[in-house]
């Protein structure tokens, strides 16, 4: 058994902090509104026009993407972090959007990336990493010593090819706080996912959500899955990858969800004929979420893992929609049995209100109380 945080320890520290970094109800509906092609198209236009249908569907926070100006177009290259003029539309375009979503009452969710910076200018090795210029016009002593600047060494995996932000630097971060704060009350972004949070350590995802407070963050803690050789299948066991995973949350204070990459590496897999890996030992979820189910961010598929990068895709012929969760008042931390798994079957109870099996084996609940709700190519639903 990993070790874990109990919400409880969350919720003192969030009181005493005056932070609110989770929503404690659960039912929070997350929508990626972007793939990798996105800033091809007028985007922020675009999604101005669906945002009734993200309402109506039950989505409660949209994740939108990088809106400051980058080197690359998908907005993954930042540089004048306060110039929001960028692939995907304009400022106005952006207000737009962001004040429609207000109005249906959707949060905006900031892709925050933080980890590296694109310079302006060449320092004494001839790298860019200098800002001059621009707002936040740091010199050569804001990039980490391991991507060629005068920082600090990093505190995390280093982002080849581009200077990496020294987050040890109090000015740094005293800018970065002053930035967050502007893109939650002059913007109207209301909550924050942070990219490749490997690259800097979890305490200073901490400071930022402390002084920034946004209502919902989660961060991108992407680990590779255990695999084993010859034929390098994916582990039964992947606690150690799940426990990486609850040590950054806890070490963000609990103040940060994480994407559970865990379940997804294992549900890819379970589909195609293993669904037996969707209990662990202790029978519970295998992931995060059998572990910290609050504090986890459950999806099967982003803008990295699939779209046209496609660098760890799901199988597409296994992905489907049900919309029974939100009547059935399903949340995060609503307790599941599972009942059976094996190789073609995967049945479990949640919260003793819904029913469900995935899978091409026969199953249906013994209960004459469960009623079925709906049922599709390998899955159905029951309630009471």
């Amino acid at each position: 058994m990993g070790q874990m945080v109990s919400d409880d320890k969350f919720e003192e520290q969030a009181a005493r902090h005056g932070t609110c970094g989770i929503i404690k109800n659960g039912r929070e509906i997350l929508f990626q509104a972007f793939n990798w092609e996105s800033n091809k198209h007028n985007w922020w236009s675009n999604l101005e026009e669906k945002v009734t249908d993200l309402a109506e569907s039950g989505f409660t926070s949209v994740w939108l993407p990088p809106p400051t100006q980058s080197l690359s177009r998908e907005g993954y290259l930042p540089q004048n972090l306060y110039c929001l003029d960028s692939c995907y539309g304009s400022l106005h375009e952006l207000k737009l959007l962001l004040h429609k979503m207000s109005e249906h009452n959707v949060r905006a969710m900031a892709d925050v990336v933080i980890n590296h910076r694109i310079g302006t200018t060449q320092g004494s090795n001839g790298m860019y990493n200098r800002y001059d210029g621009i707002p936040i016009s740091w010199d050569e002593h804001a990039v980490t010593s391991c991507s060629g600047g005068k920082g600090n060494k990093s505190t995390g995996d280093n982002f080849d090819g581009v200077p990496n932000i020294d987050h040890t630097q109090p000015f740094v971060r005293k800018d970065i706080i002053e930035w967050l704060i502007w893109l939650r009350n002059s913007i109207g972004f209301q909550d924050f996912r942070f990219d490749f949070t490997k690259g800097y350590a979890a305490k200073f995802v901490k400071e930022y959500i402390e002084e920034s407070k946004p209502l919902f963050a989660v961060g991108e803690y992407w680990d590779s899955c255990e695999y084993s050789p010859p034929d390098y299948r994916l582990n039964y066991n992947q606690d150690s990858h799940r426990q990486k995973i609850i040590n950054w949350i806890d070490n963000t204070g609990g103040l940060c969800a994480a994407f559970d990459f865990t379940t997804k590496g294992i549900l890819q897999e379970a589909v195609k004929g293993e669904l037996w890996r969707l209990r662990d030992p202790e029978g519970k979820p295998p992931g995060v979420m059998g572990w910290w189910p609050s504090r986890s961010v459950t999806f099967i598929e982003n803008h990295d893992t699939g779209s046209t990068q496609g660098h760890w895709p799901f199988p597409s012929d296994h992905i489907m929609e049900m919309q029974i969760r939100k009547c059935q008042d399903i949340h995060s931390r609503s307790s599941i049995k599972i009942l059976e798994v094996r190789s073609d079957l995967y049945s479990a109870i949640i919260d003793d209100k819904l029913c469900m099996k995935i899978g091409d084996g026969s199953w249906c609940p013994g209960d004459p109380e469960w009623r079925l709700a709906v049922s599709g190519d390998r899955y159905a639903v029951w309630h009471k």
